[in-house]
């Protein structure tokens, strides 16, 4: 029988998540059934979207999230000893996981084949994320060469990974970010400017990178900043909005300036989305970024935390937006 360890939500937070707002739960795993295959986690991933998510479920709930882990044992042929699988399956040291049951947040897989690139990236530029990169950029914004992209969050896990993306379609992009070592960070992996928003006039700064306009924004943060950006957009651009991470700890509502007349006069397309919509075609997703990044187009960077109980840290760490890149654990 083996012990595993999870992380469980026991209230709603309330601003930023705290320590107590978790208890760790040791419990003894059953002997697997037919179809299903208990995995040992080796790599967890810490997401935005843990936070956003919480009001709606009600506590106390097992901590939901993507991970990486390895087969150690199987009643399913199709997942042998020593396979590795992506799952939803959070923030646990050990799992049994039913291969045939779907969530909301898609079914078990293999990890894909990376032909030698870390097995964390299967739980960010070639997992959930680089998945939300590439549909959420190409399938909403469906930009053109030439064109000018913005990306707020940019040296997130993301934006970093769509600034890329429109680098390789041939745009020319501005990012934003919080702090100037980020700033440097996007230039030297490709982004033509990079402003830091908190020291910044946005709207004077964004004026000089993209003197003709912008053609695509890519919003990771809501707030003032992205209605600045939206005032700045040519006709008929093209907005995908990811999510709105300078809000998530808030209490109460947000406060920003209008959008409407934005929208009306530049005559804008603005389109959120959750990128389970394409969950039957991220395989097509991962065969383009590992194929970049193998070439040397898409140079992802992780933050990587080490250990189990570090995990809360990590999460905190990257909502205070202190990772470069996709903050991930390793146990």
């Amino acid at each position: 029988m083996v012990k595993a360890r999870k992380y469980v939500v026991n209230k709603h937070f309330q601003g930023i998540p705290k320590r107590e707002d978790f208890d760790i739960v040791e419990y003894d795993l059953p002997n697997i059934k037919n179809g299903e295959i208990l995995v040992k986690v080796e790599w967890v991933s810490v997401d935005p979207y843990m936070r956003a998510y919480n009001p709606r479920h009600k506590p106390p709930y097992d901590q939901f999230g993507y991970q990486v882990a390895v087969v150690e044992d199987s009643k399913d042929p199709r997942y042998p000893v020593g396979t590795r699988v992506v799952s939803h399956t959070g923030w646990c040291d050990y799992s049994i996981i039913d291969t045939n049951a779907t969530g909301a947040m898609g079914q078990v897989y293999k990890l894909p084949n990376l032909k030698g690139l870390s097995a964390s990236y299967g739980v960010g530029s070639v997992g959930m994320p680089g998945a939300t990169a590439y549909f959420g950029f190409l399938e909403i914004c469906k930009p053109k060469a030439g064109e000018t992209v913005v990306v707020t969050g940019a040296a997130g896990a993301v934006g970093s990974l769509v600034g890329q993306i429109a680098k390789i379609k041939g745009c020319r992009v501005v990012g934003f970010a919080g702090d100037d070592a980020k700033v440097e960070w996007l230039k030297e992996i490709g982004f033509d400017a990079a402003i830091n928003y908190k020291t910044a006039d946005i709207a004077a700064a964004l004026k000089e990178a993209a003197p003709k306009g912008v053609d695509c924004y890519f919003d990771n943060v809501g707030g003032e900043l992205s209605s600045t950006i939206l005032y700045q957009m040519n006709d008929f651009g093209r907005v995908s909005v990811c999510g709105s991470i300078s809000s998530y700890n808030d209490i109460g509502l947000p406060q920003a300036t209008i959008v409407q007349p934005a929208l009306v006069f530049k005559q804008l397309k603005i389109e959120g989305f959750l990128v389970v919509r394409w969950v039957n075609r991220f395989p097509e997703a991962f065969a383009e970024l590992i194929k970049w990044i193998h070439s040397g187009q898409l140079k992802p960077r992780e933050h990587v935390t080490e250990g189990f109980e570090n995990i809360y840290d990590a999460f905190i760490g990257m909502l205070n937006g202190e990772n470069v890149g996709k903050a991930v654990v390793k146990l």
